[in-house]
């Protein structure tokens, strides 16, 4: 792999940039890989890596029936936080911030990691009682939170309106630490260094059916002809439970549209994310100076990648009485992601009845900020039968009724 730096960027000036290499090829499929992933957005690439890395795992492809990045990797709105309530939850997504603060060094490729800290705003009395109970429960997982006036907040961030005549903030849970990260990237780094690693990665290559011998899976059968595999990983997010089916088993998930828009860009004027969860929206400004807004899933299960009107009305009624100053915005695009939601809004990363299957699901409307994390958890779990991130996200928690419920701790599913 070149190895990217201002040198090189320097060097190459010199000669019209005529030696980059690509970042990746254009595999095809061998008859046999020790290990499949299925999905190539940020967590299968990041299940691969971490495999080849952590545990030498290198004979690997990543099977992706679009493009790569193609699904909700690249339609979410990039914040990454980990303040979280539930033990198993905080644990997990602090691996994964963890992980991103050293993950453009790591991969060799500039994820454009931004620890411009994250506010969720209290505007109930409900929710001052909830944000500081998540303050003291994340001190003692050693996650860095901490409870803020509404004078900070106003200081944080002199957009907003703190005052509202329907809901004036009250506080916040602020995490200094959080931030942002440009979600192509995260991607498109991760599969430089697979590809790297003599991983193939092949686009365009849809898988039809999962092949099982006494219990035990061994291959998959996909429009590029059929591959055999020691290892299957399912990280397909929205389409978890169809691929589920074709492997003969459920999975106790929903499929819902999550949708966000970004504004015109406009010269800076807000550094952190703010999430205001009561009127239902939160925004960032982009790198480009756009403002990144997102608001709630649709209200019925579907498949679709695409905006709704609605959603356009009820997320920007929300967020235009708390920053008065986006209300003469132009919106400049909008889109859908298929999120794939459980019962207790806490994802799944679990052996399967199907003996070397493994599945990674049901990260609902967060899954981005925890891509590392679960790709490391994933690998582990993968390579060695168990992990410790992953313990408590077993399948088996539904039947046994041992929720990790962050829908009710955290009174938002993002």
């Amino acid at each position: 792999m070149k190895r990217y730096s201002a040198f090189a960027i320097a060097r190459e000036a010199f000669r019209q940039h005529s030696g980059w290499t690509r970042a990746w090829g254009q595999a095809e499929p061998k008859p046999r890989y020790d290990v499949i992933i299925v999905g190539a957005g940020g967590h299968g690439l990041a299940t691969a890596y971490y495999l080849g890395k952590n545990f030498g795992i290198t004979n690997v492809a990543v099977l992706e029936k679009g493009w790569l990045g193609g699904g909700n990797t690249g339609r979410n709105t990039t914040i990454i936080r980990s303040n979280y309530l539930q033990d198993p939850s905080a644990a997990i997504y602090e691996k994964a911030r963890s992980l991103y603060e050293g993950l453009s060094q790591d991969l060799n490729y500039n994820v454009m990691f931004s620890p411009r800290g994250v506010m969720m705003l209290a505007q109930t009395q409900h929710e001052i009682r909830g944000y500081q109970r998540t303050v003291h429960a994340n001190n003692l997982q050693g996650v860095t939170t901490e409870w803020i006036s509404p004078a900070r907040v106003k200081e944080l961030c002199p957009i907003m309106n703190i005052d509202g005549p329907r809901y004036p903030v009250l506080g916040a849970l602020w995490q200094a630490r959080g931030g942002t990260a440009r979600h192509d990237a995260v991607a498109w780094g991760y599969a430089r260094a697979c590809a790297d690693m003599g991983m193939d990665i092949i686009q365009q290559c849809e898988v039809t059916g999962v092949t099982t011998e006494a219990g035990k899976v061994t291959g998959v059968n996909t429009t590029r002809g059929d591959i055999k595999c020691g290892k299957l990983g399912m990280v397909v997010a929205g389409h978890a439970s169809v691929l589920a089916q074709k492997a003969g088993f459920q999975l106790p998930i929903e499929s819902v549209a999550l949708q966000a828009l970004v504004s015109e860009p406009i010269k800076p004027c807000m550094d952190v994310v703010v999430m205001a969860n009561t009127v239902h929206g939160y925004m960032s400004q982009s790198d480009k100076g756009e403002m990144v807004i997102g608001g709630g899933t649709d209200g019925y299960n579907n498949y679709t990648q695409r905006g709704s009107f609605h959603h356009i009305e009820e997320t920007v009624r929300a967020l235009v009485e708390t920053f008065p100053i986006v209300g003469r915005l132009k919106m400049l695009r909008q889109w859908g992601g298929i999120v794939d939601v459980t019962g207790d809004r806490s994802p799944i990363l679990s052996k399967t009845p199907v003996e070397g299957i493994f599945v990674n699901c049901g990260w609902g409307t967060g899954g981005f900020k925890a891509i590392p994390g679960s790709g490391w958890a994933m690998a582990e779990l993968m390579a060695k039968g168990a992990s410790p991130l992953t313990e408590e996200f077993s399948m088996n928690r539904f039947r046994h009724g041992k929720f990790i419920d962050e829908s009710v701790a955290a009174g938002v599913a993002h």
